[in-house]
């Protein structure tokens, strides 16, 4: 079989709006899907309704306007089908966009993405990549039941051969989503239901690439390290500064942004600082990312720590529809703060 031919080099791209831009999570996404499919003829976006209905979240509105059905396709009802469609097509040089309503039904096109998407590059000695993207929205707080609202991050995280990126603003959504197109392997792009509304600068003369596999200080301080991903990064910048104002402490936020890689050495620097850590996921913390960073941090931080490394997630139980119950399994600031407080003062 023939190797795919690598990525051609991209000219700078002038937006036609240009400068400092605020808009929302989603719109941070769409713009960056729209800049490579006009980039990069072999980028195109399928999954279920994202064409004549916009996309479930709206996120792909316009883009079949704008491109037409051969780029923008809409599939049935079946995510194993499409998902390997989306290999097959990766595998012949192109640059498939597969979006999937949400992350829960990923599980349906498993065997695709761990045994197939994850390991052809190895299989085929390198000769035959899969440069394909997989995004999905996860998370919880809209009542959407048990099989609807959980974060499976740590589950594709622990599959070598597989990039996974959880961005938590819209300014790293769109530089990571066009790291990601570019690559020439797999990556899952994780989004997050209840940030697809936040809003944030983008700068959209600027077309250099996130970089997949680093972390970001988004707050810097002397007292603690909370460490995470995705919406809980959103909650930690909030504790923060509730931890400032209320306490008097110095938090220091490191926004991993990506999981596979994982930046240990950002966020082992920030701990050698703080001397405390505590890590947040919206996902099931057993064998879950708290618990692989907290092993990470343990074994690079040891002789510099003050205190166990903590972690909060999840309530480990099917998420229930009633909004105080769903609420109260979630990890929700109040959780967080009290975390904070233990890990600072030596609560247990």
């Amino acid at each position: 079989m023939t190797p795919p031919a690598a990525t051609a080099p991209r000219p700078a791209r002038e937006s036609p709006e240009g400068g400092v831009q605020t808009m929302t999570y989603r719109e941070a996404i769409r713009l960056a899907l729209r800049e490579e499919m006009q980039l990069d003829e072999r980028v195109f976006v399928m999954g279920e309704e994202v064409g004549l209905f916009d996309g479930s979240y709206k996120v792909t509105a316009g883009l079949m306007d704008e491109f037409g059905s051969e780029r923008v396709r809409d599939t049935p009802i079946s995510e194993e089908a499409f998902v390997g469609a989306g290999i097959g097509a990766a595998m012949i040089g192109e640059r498939p966009v597969v979006e999937i309503m949400t992350l829960n039904f990923l599980l349906v096109a498993m065997d695709q993405v761990v045994n197939h998407a994850a390991k052809v590059g190895a299989m085929f000695g390198g000769e035959v990549r899969v440069p394909m993207v997989i995004r999905t929205p996860n998370g919880a707080g809209n009542q959407l039941t048990a099989q609807h609202s959980q974060s499976f991050d740590g589950w594709f995280a622990g599959t070598p051969g597989l990039k996974v990126v959880a961005p938590s603003n819209p300014a790293d959504a769109r530089a990571l989503l066009k790291a990601a197109i570019r690559d020439d392997d797999p990556v899952l792009f994780i989004e997050n239901l209840p940030i697809y509304k936040e809003k944030g600068e983008v700068d959209t003369e600027d077309d250099s690439l996130g970089e997949i596999g680093r972390a970001a200080i988004l707050r810097e301080g002397t007292d603690l390290t909370l460490c995470a991903h995705s919406f809980a990064t959103v909650r930690c910048l909030e504790v923060a500064d509730l931890l400032e104002q209320r306490h008097g402490y110095s938090v220091e936020v490191v926004d991993l942004r990506s999981l596979r890689p994982l930046d240990v050495e950002t966020v082992a620097a920030s701990v050698a600082k703080t001397n405390r850590a505590l890590c947040v996921e919206e996902g099931w913390p057993s064998y879950g990312v708290t618990a692989e960073l907290a092993a990470r941090i343990q074994r690079a931080c040891f002789d510099e720590l003050d205190a166990p490394v903590e972690r909060v997630g999840m309530a480990e139980v099917p998420l229930p529809y009633s909004k105080p119950l769903e609420l109260g399994a979630m990890p929700g600031k109040d959780r967080i703060c009290a975390a904070a407080l233990a890990t600072l003062e030596g609560a247990r």
